[in-house]
């Protein structure tokens, strides 16, 4: 097969390379460069904020295109301009319009469209109207809706940020957010992968929700303990502690990943995902996953160091934050 990647440079789009490589394809990679592609795949550079900024494609062959695009104009110019007999979209959980239930199916509601294509500002709305653009394409599609992607190469450490914690505690304790009942899920990077590689060998038609076994943060908690061989114990704090102390839930700098203060927010990370699994979908246990997470932390430099791009806590954020919660007390 001969696969084209819009992308392919960076986190999921290098490992989807990386794979489709490993399985014998012939691999280009469309983008800017500002990463290296894996060794084996051709590298053309393109800037689709051109009006015709993938004209370096037009001598391109390609059996299936992957696209990660969160413009909705970069994916109406690539329906346009490129052929191919399949696409994978890669599309996100954002598109749904409601969070406060349990794995939701494909068929739930979704968010209103964009009115400007140009503007991917609105991340959940912008994948909606780049979803429809694909489907209405021609060729067959395969749309996927990952929840949280983890693992090696999750540079905003919402993933890794636990287990490294624990590896790197500031006390007894590591803070942790909610309570160990609040709902968690994610997949493994390269689990995912390597179903939309599958995916687009078959010329797989439809749309997939993808995502990890829905968990209680407590379970992860656990895991990410045993990842580092920490005896640190997770320390629950109340989320209007948090808030008052200025910690944000979910991603960023000061903030505290997988949970998010808000009740109609609370199933965010989980999906239905049996119609994926039935088409093959295979998800590793997430002690594995944390693993592999810590392992990326630990070769990065200055780990959460209030890099703006990055979960978590500075270790002085979390001393100032423990003081302050045993002074309350």
């Amino acid at each position: 097969m001969r696969l084209l990647i819009l992308g392919g440079t960076a986190f999921l789009g290098h490992a989807i390379a990386s794979r489709a490589l490993a399985r014998g394809h012939v691999v280009t990679c469309a983008a800017r460069g500002s990463a290296p592609v894996p060794d084996g795949a051709a590298f053309v550079r393109v800037d689709r904020d051109e009006p015709q900024g993938l004209a370096p494609l037009a001598g391109v062959r390609c059996d299936a295109i992957v696209d990660i695009s969160r413009t909705p104009r970069h994916v109406e110019r690539a329906v346009r301009d490129l052929d191919a007999g399949h696409w994978v979209f890669v599309s996100t959980t954002n598109v749904y319009a409601r969070f406060d239930r349990r794995e939701q199916r494909e068929d739930a509601v979704l968010l209103d469209e964009v009115d400007d294509l140009d503007d991917p500002s609105d991340y959940g709305r912008a994948k909606v109207t780049c979803e429809r653009i694909v489907r209405e394409a021609s060729a067959s599609a395969t749309v996927v809706r990952p929840g949280l992607i983890a693992g090696p190469g999750d540079a905003t450490s919402r993933s890794g940020y636990y287990p490294w914690r624990f590896a790197n505690p500031t006390g007894d304790d590591v803070l942790v957010p909610a309570g160990p009942d609040f709902p968690t899920a994610m997949i493994d990077v390269d689990d995912l992968a390597a179903w939309i590689v599958d995916a687009a060998e078959r010329r797989l038609d439809g749309v997939f929700n993808a995502t990890g076994p829905t968990m209680p943060l407590g379970e992860v908690m656990r895991h990410a303990a045993a990842a580092s061989g920490s005896t640190a114990a997770p320390r629950w704090v109340d989320p209007s502690h948090l808030g008052a102390h200025g910690i944000a839930p979910w991603m960023g700098a000061r903030s505290l990943p997988l949970w998010i203060d808000d009740p109609q927010w609370r199933w965010f990370a989980t999906l239905d995902t049996t119609a994926a699994r039935a088409e093959g979908l295979v998800t590793r246990p997430v002690a594995e996953t944390l693993a592999r997470c810590l392992a990326y932390e630990k070769g990065r430099p200055r780990p959460h160091d209030g890099d703006a791009s990055r979960a978590g806590l500075s270790d002085d954020e979390e001393r100032d934050l423990r003081a302050a919660l045993d002074g309350a007390a």
